[in-house]
């Protein structure tokens, strides 16, 4: 168990991110943090523009911690990116953290008092965003508590991905991420739980996560249905769920990526997502 708190930093960056949304991305995760990271690994996952490579070059010259970029010479998605910033870390715990969002400043902090303890992984809540970060629209307050982490996987995804911090040795065990469309995090944390790792979550939201106006769009469609069906039939597989666990979950959430993206919306905020910050959702 580590004495001093040392950890990195793991930010991958592609071509279609917004110079000045990473600048506020890396300055809330550095700069402002009451326990910054001891190093910060940005992956750039393929060219970027002009603009982006100049910012990417401000923060490793600025940075009042060392930045290693790790560049790939092609966009090989965000499982090639996070794998291949792992490989560049220097310490043995690693906060996630995307190039559009931002830390609240204690984020790392609290997060760090249960990793001190042992915990394999812990995630945090969050709060979305649409274009101010100071004016939240609602959040997503994740399960608290082993027993419930679990019970919750095994229908929906039970950790905010740009929250997690976690120990690479964990991720180690199970082979790190792997490729499942754009569900690579919730698979990562059904093998982790499975695996016997201990994680926990923080209620608090200790992220805010900007949100496109084509979020809930991307988040249906026959090949996201596609998806859902695959991590479902892999989780039956494993033992994760139940024969009726799986057919209630390839019924509801095969039908809820079909919807349309305004039904998600609704649906997602109210039985997820947890409403807006102050309520009692």
């Amino acid at each position: 168990m580590e004495n001093v708190p040392e950890f990195s930093l793991l930010l991958p960056v592609y071509a279609g991110d917004d110079p000045s949304f990473l600048r506020l991305a890396y300055s809330s995760s550095v700069d402002d943090q009451t326990l910054r990271p001891s190093e910060a690994v940005i992956v750039q996952d393929g060219p970027v523009p002009t603009a982006l490579a100049q910012e990417l070059a401000r923060i490793e010259s600025e940075s009042p911690v060392p930045v290693r970029v790790v560049r790939l010479a092609q966009n090989s998605g965000l499982t090639a990116a996070l794998n291949a910033g792992l490989d560049a870390v220097s310490y043995s715990v690693v906060a996630r953290m995307d190039a559009d969002d931002v830390s609240v400043p204690e984020r790392f902090a609290t997060q760090w008092s249960l990793l001190s303890r042992g915990y394999d992984l812990v995630g945090a809540g969050m709060v979305e965003f649409e274009s101010d970060p100071d004016l939240p629209t609602a959040k997503r307050i994740p399960p608290v508590g082993s027993e419930r982490i679990r019970e919750h996987a095994r229908t929906h995804n039970p950790f905010n991905h740009p929250t997690m911090m976690y120990r690479v040795d964990a991720l180690d065990r199970i082979g790190r991420y792997e490729a499942f469309g754009k569900m690579e995090d919730y698979w990562l944390g059904i093998r982790l739980i499975a695996a016997g790792a201990r994680v926990e979550n923080i209620a608090k939201p200790l992220v805010k996560y900007r949100v496109g106006a084509g979020a809930f769009a991307r988040r249906g469609g026959w090949q996201e249905a596609k998806t859902e069906w695959a991590l479902q039939r892999e989780m039956l597989r494993m033992g994760f769920i139940t024969r009726g666990q799986y057919l209630r979950n390839v019924v509801i959430k095969g039908a809820y990526r079909l919807m349309p993206a305004w039904v998600k919306r609704v649906l997602f905020r109210r039985f997820v997502g947890g409403g807006l910050p102050g309520d009692n959702g």
